[in-house]
């Protein structure tokens, strides 16, 4: 099995652990939640809707199982969801914060070294922000009109440093983020 589709299985067990906690988070005021297994990354809405933004685009690529699991945990989290719009809004706005600052500090880093390590995992960070703007963008959300600008900011000084190149997370999970959209997974800082 190629890596991957590997990471798609893992991302499948991370939403389904996530999804079983969303309910307990979202009434807590923690942003970054502890799962009771300490093998998976903490709780973020950013990080549960990157993952399910790309499961959900890739599905065809789970067995049967697998992909029962995956559409069992969206359900759980769309549940958790229930009559909690300001809830979910603030939490989102506060993610978008600290990873605002997050990307930013990173991308600071680039100015000292055009070459910075670690930038295929790091722009996760970045395919969050994506995510938790599209579901601000959902009805009946609100998003705070300056996220944009902030993230066209930083877009913009990306671009001085990322040489335009091959997608750079797994080739089968190419199909989830079309270069129109994700054109930061096309390239790498040089």
């Amino acid at each position: 099995m190629s890596e991957g589709i590997d990471k798609l299985q893992r991302d499948v067990a991370i939403l389904a652990a996530m999804s079983n906690e969303m309910e307990a988070y979202l009434r807590s005021d923690v942003l970054f939640w502890h799962i009771m297994d300490a093998t998976m990354p903490r709780l973020t809405l950013g990080g549960y809707l990157m993952r399910q933004h790309r499961l959900l685009a890739l599905e065809d690529l789970l067995d049967e199982p697998t992909r029962r699991v995956m559409e069992t945990a969206v359900i759980q989290y769309n549940q958790a969801l229930v009559e909690k719009i300001v809830r979910l809004e603030q939490k989102i706005h506060r993610e978008l914060e600290a990873r605002l600052r997050q990307w930013g500090e990173y991308l600071r880093d680039l100015t000292k070294d055009k070459r910075a390590a670690n930038y295929a995992s790091m722009v996760e960070t970045r395919a969050m922000l994506e995510a938790l703007v599209g579901q601000l963008e959902l009805p009946p959300y609100q998003l705070d009109p300056r996220v944009p600008q902030q993230i066209l900011l930083l877009d913009n000084n990306l671009r001085r440093y990322l040489r335009r190149g091959e997608f750079i997370w797994p080739p089968e999970w190419q199909p989830a983020y079309p270069e129109s959209v994700y054109w930061w997974l096309y390239g790498e800082p040089g």
